[in-house]
């Protein structure tokens, strides 16, 4: 490896390092109580380490934030999604929480922190309302898809509606799944994997004007 190449792998990983830190300060301070001079204090680096990679803490949040959303597009982009648009919808939604369990720390951030008001930059406005780099437009595109098909109840039409309404169904499930105590005494959990397919298999029928097929549960497995 040249020096050049080492540098860069260098820059990347105290990169990594200044957003993986700061990302565990916004979840437990939120964004007023963190500032540069913390993220810096959290990793042993000075403030002015900080200042080579990111303008300011604005900056440092918008990126983290870019990265985390930017990830999760990328499990959708990635994923053999099925054709059918009710098929389409059910994994996507499992795809959504499997994706906030592997990442807890980054679905917390995003979905679980609060934000701060900011206008949107010019790449951000590029990047809003495409499926490819979107994760919502991607639901959204999913749930249009599937009204097209006629496979909605006539009454229930708006396409905004549906999406927060299913978005809001798989959060639940996410969030319960971070927050819930894995040795408690006061509830038998059950397997995440069988909670996700009986959500989605519930909100699914009261949504759709179709029956659905049997529910299939997956095998029995130690709840992660």
């Amino acid at each position: 490896m040249g020096v050049l190449e080492r540098r860069a792998r260098e820059k990347s990983e105290t990169r990594d390092k200044i957003l993986d830190a700061a990302r565990e300060l916004f979840i437990t301070h939120g964004y007023e109580g963190v500032s540069m001079r913390k993220v810096a204090e959290k990793i042993e680096y000075s403030p002015t380490a900080i200042y080579v990679h990111f303008a300011d803490k604005e900056d440092l949040f918008k990126q983290l934030c870019q990265e985390d959303f930017g990830r999760l597009a990328e499990v959708f982009q990635s994923a053999a999604v099925p054709s059918d648009p009710v098929a389409r919808m059910q994994e996507v939604g499992r795809l959504y929480v499997e994706f906030g369990i592997r990442y807890p720390n980054h679905y917390k951030l995003m979905f679980m922190t609060p934000h701060p008001a900011r206008k949107l930059d010019e790449q951000e406005h590029e990047l809003k309302g495409n499926p490819e780099s979107d994760a919502y437009a991607f639901l959204r595109y999913t749930v249009q898809q599937a009204i097209e098909a006629g496979v909605f109840r006539d009454e229930i039409a708006d396409v905004d509606l549906i999406s927060q309404t299913l978005w809001a169904a798989v959060h639940g499930v996410i969030s319960l799944q971070i927050a819930k105590c894995h040795d408690s005494a006061w509830v038998e959990w059950r397997p995440m994997e069988e909670r996700t397919a009986v959500m989605l298999d519930a909100i699914l029928r009261g949504l759709l004007k179709r029956d659905l097929p049997t529910l299939d549960l997956p095998k029995k497995a130690e709840d992660k």
